[in-house]
C-alpha cells in the first residue's frame, strides 16, 4: 500500500481503533477528510 493513499489514511485510522466518523465508516469519506483527521489525532 502506497503512502498518501486513500487505504494507507484508513489503515492508520484503523490503528488508532477510529472506524467510524459521526457514524459513518471512514471508508465512504474522501481521502482528503481522513488525512485531516490523522493530523489531529
Amino acid at each position: 500500500m502506497h503512502i498518501d493513499s486513500k487505504g494507507w489514511y484508513v489503515e492508520e485510522l484503523k490503528k488508532q481503533d477510529v472506524r467510524y466518523i459521526e457514524g459513518r465508516k471512514i471508508e465512504k469519506y474522501k481521502k482528503h477528510v481522513l488525512r485531516s483527521l490523522l493530523e489531529q489525532q
